[in-house]
């Protein structure tokens, strides 16, 4: 038996040092990636995944095949007979990180403590205002009293007052994530094929038809799976209507 297991392996390695057909799939968290570019560094061929995420090139032992997408770090395999299964090869890539690499700083000036009437009873105001600001309030109940309630012309004055000394504002954003990233991450590929019913070639162009809702950016900043599950289903009745009223 183990002298036939060795054979085989033999075989197979003589067989594999020469230029053959690979076949593959390129995946990330088990959901085909489409439009890859897999490029054999020594040969220099180059083709690119289908809407399945499989492809197929030339190359033997030891190429380096290297894999570029767009939103996934590039990543490169030296061939050898242990990465296939079932003669196929199962590439997992990783995704890129979000970098934030814009933030809001705010420098705000200090209290200070002054013999000046005004001035004590505008930091007063100040103080009362952000114990108001912390302290819970209960939803619905009126106890007869003003929320905040005091001088709102001189808190208005107070504030536009602390804006016009402190111009030390250093204006950042952080940058948006898109509707079909966190679609992707929140849902492996199983999820729109049985669930959704959608066949492998429409998800990109769902996700797509997605996007092109307003509603889509609102779903994206809130990043709830339970919002973002309601409105893919919304709106996968619209797709398959939309699609039904082509034919």
């Amino acid at each position: 038996m183990k002298v036939k297991l060795l054979s085989t392996l033999i075989l197979f390695t003589s067989q594999f040092s020469f230029s053959q057909t690979i076949k593959g799939k390129v995946v990330f968290n088990k959901y085909a990636i489409p439009n890859v570019e897999v490029i054999n560094a020594n040969t220099k061929a180059l083709t690119v995944t289908d809407a399945n995420g499989e492809f197929s090139i030339i190359a033997k032992t030891n190429d380096a095949l290297v894999f570029v997408s767009k939103e996934h770090q590039v990543k490169k395999l030296i061939l050898n007979p242990k990465l296939f299964t079932n003669g196929e090869l199962d590439v997992e890539l990783i995704l890129k990180a979000e970098e934030l690499n814009e933030v809001l700083i705010t420098n705000m000036p200090s209290i200070k403590i002054s013999k000046d009437e005004k001035w004590e009873q505008d930091k007063l105001d100040q103080y009362t205002l952000e114990k108001n600001a912390s302290t819970p309030k209960i939803v619905g109940f009126k106890d007869g009293t003003i929320e905040n309630g005091m001088d709102f012309m001189r808190i208005g004055g107070m504030i536009l007052s602390l804006f016009k000394k402190d111009k030390g504002e250093v204006k950042k954003t952080v940058p948006e994530i898109e509707f079909s990233t966190i679609a992707k991450n929140s849902y492996a590929q199983k999820f729109y094929l049985e669930t959704l019913k959608l066949q492998a070639s429409e998800i990109a162009l769902f996700l797509q038809f997605c996007e092109a809702d307003p509603k889509s950016k609102i779903v994206a900043a809130n990043n709830n799976t339970l919002s973002t599950m309601d409105f893919l289903f919304a709106k996968n009745t619209e797709f398959k209507k939309l699609a039904t009223s082509k034919k």
